[in-house]
């Protein structure tokens, strides 16, 4: 369809959706894995190891990172959850120029982290600094493109020495004066720019290109709740209202600001040493952007979008044919090399506070001048997140040893045919990632 109107997706979105079909299948490679007490044999499909829209390798992906962040960076302090959404015209401007996305999230750290230090009653010229994670996620309930972020921040600051200084929660008047802040230094960042412009009445973001291609047609439609292909491109998304409409208002001990067009939130906490509960937030801001259980199929072939949480108009699906579908998916692929993770104050790479922050292990019987961070291995992190033992045998618990990776297209046919297994079977010993459509969960 997108060469007929002489257009062309990016490479690395057309890699995404490639690679995604071959995730999970047994006749695009495996690995052969064995237990040493029974000997019994398992084959272990490839994962597409993409960051874009699998819900299997999402998943994987989710686990590894709130372990990590749990096990590895964030200290046993008190953390609170900062979410920054921002108007729409800005959520194109960051999809397509990820420079300024970088730029205005490190204007947003400055004004947080200034904050805290007064807070603390401290000054930043002191050298004192909090710390935070910022995880930018790209998608929203529709899977319509929405960039914001979830930072977790310290709620408190280290001063010089390295001595760690709690304040107190943010009011709603605090959360106005920051949001307040954050609009008016990212407009006159934006300004200085070029990509705000001043009129005499009004303001206005000039964004858009004299000619957009097809990842910036798409990017559009998706931010704005359009279709960018089908019969109906341009048109909003068809929708199901199975709720009714509620007028729903922001409740006067809700810690959340809104200010022309931002919307900060910073209502949820960790107390120290809740890493139960801290791990659990850190799956909830990595999480993947599709959920298998929240696309059903109708049945017309159409795609059912069932939102996590109804919008005030009672909608409670979004109903998308198979190529709006494909286009939502389109837009949800980040640029490569892209980091959609960033570390900000006492967690960045460069601060001289990092080492005395994060958590580190004891040194090892040799003597280690410099204790590094723990890692646990991936059967680990599954089997304390999810209770899924893979280092075991599942008939006799005996230890499972991988022998063999097998990538030969000929010798994948020749096992496969040997094991009377369909060329086109998913690997049973693994959860794997979904068809594009879902037809055993139609809901029409």
């Amino acid at each position: 369809m997108l060469e007929a109107q002489g257009k062309r997706l990016p490479g690395y979105v057309v890699r995404e959706f490639e690679d995604y079909l071959k995730c999970g299948r047994l006749e695009h490679g495996f690995l052969r894995v064995r237990c040493e007490a029974c000997h019994q044999e398992q084959l272990v499909a490839f994962s597409c190891k993409r960051r874009g829209f699998c819900p299997s390798c999402g998943a994987r992906r989710m686990v590894d990172s709130a372990a990590h962040l749990v096990d590895e960076v964030l200290p046993e302090r008190p953390i609170r959850q900062w979410v920054l959404s921002v108007p729409y015209p800005l959520r194109y401007l960051f999809a397509t120029n990820p420079e300024v996305l970088s730029r205005v999230l490190t204007i947003v750290h400055r004004v947080i982290g200034t904050f805290l230090v007064k807070q603390a009653g401290m000054t930043v010229a002191s050298g004192a600094q909090s710390g935070a994670v910022t995880l930018i996620q790209r998608f929203g309930s529709a899977l319509n493109l929405n960039i914001h972020f979830h930072m977790l921040y310290l709620n408190g600051v280290y001063d010089a020495a390295g001595y760690f200084w709690p304040v107190k929660p943010p009011s709603r008047e605090d959360l106005d004066r920051i949001t307040h802040t954050i609009a008016k230094r990212v407009s006159r960042y934006l300004e200085k720019a070029g990509y705000l412009v001043r009129d005499v009445e009004s303001e206005y973001l000039d964004l858009m290109p004299d000619e957009q291609d097809a990842m910036n047609a798409i990017v559009g439609a998706s931010l704005t709740y359009r279709l960018a292909f089908g019969p109906r491109a341009g048109q909003k998304a068809l929708t199901l209202q199975m709720v009714p409409a509620t007028d729903q208002e922001v409740k006067t001990n809700e810690l959340v600001s809104h200010q022309a067009g931002f919307s900060l939130h910073a209502g949820v906490a960790c107390k120290s040493r809740q890493l139960k509960k801290l791990e659990r937030l850190c799956r909830y801001i990595s999480r993947p952007a599709i959920a298998e259980e929240r696309l059903s199929l109708a049945s017309n072939g159409d795609v059912i979008v069932t939102l996590k949480t109804p919008y005030d108009d009672g909608t409670t699906h979004v109903v998308l044919s198979p190529v709006e579908f494909m286009g939502r998916l389109a837009a949800l692929v980040p640029r490569p090399r892209v980091n959609l993770t960033r570390f900000h104050g006492v967690f960045s790479p460069n601060s001289k506070l990092r080492e005395h922050v994060v958590p580190q292990r004891p040194p090892d019987k040799e003597g280690a001048k410099k204790p590094k961070a723990y890692s646990l291995t991936w059967a680990q992190r599954l089997r304390r997140v999810f209770a899924i033992e893979i280092e075991k045998c599942e008939k006799c618990g005996g230890p499972v040893k991988i022998i063999a990776s097998i990538e030969d297209p000929s010798v994948i046919q020749k096992i496969l045919a040997h094991l009377g297994l369909d060329r086109s079977q998913e690997t049973h010993n693994r959860s794997p990632p979904p068809g594009l459509f879902d037809p055993a969960a139609a809901l029409l």
